[in-house]
């Protein structure tokens, strides 16, 4: 299941409690990020060990453009996990509707 940008930005400001996971590199992150835990693809693995309690919690993992995070979806949905969302055109579709604003 993926979620716009339109919908995390409605949940970050109403404060929804979710994990809120961001796959880019950490020089991605530096440049431009929503404020999501920064968790690399690569490090995905580790992740899964690390939120093995968080299963049925929901999960939004984004990255750039969503091609990464949906990678992430799938190996956490693979795990076992039953509701990651993935940012629909990641931090770029962020920047296109909102600029660098965030909630």
């Amino acid at each position: 299941m993926d979620i716009t940008v339109q919908e995390l930005r409605q949940k970050l400001e109403a404060g929804d409690q979710f994990i809120f996971i961001d796959v880019r590199e950490p020089h991605e992150y530096e440049e431009f990020n929503l404020g999501a835990r920064l968790l690399p693809l690569g490090g995905i693995v580790n992740t899964i060990i690390e939120l093995q309690d968080n299963k049925d919690d929901e999960i939004v993992v984004h990255c750039r453009s969503g091609a990464r995070s949906g990678q992430a979806q799938a190996m956490l949905t693979s795990q076992g996990f039953t509701n990651v969302r993935n940012l629909t055109g990641g931090v770029l579709a962020w920047m296109d509707a909102y600029g660098k604003d965030k909630p």
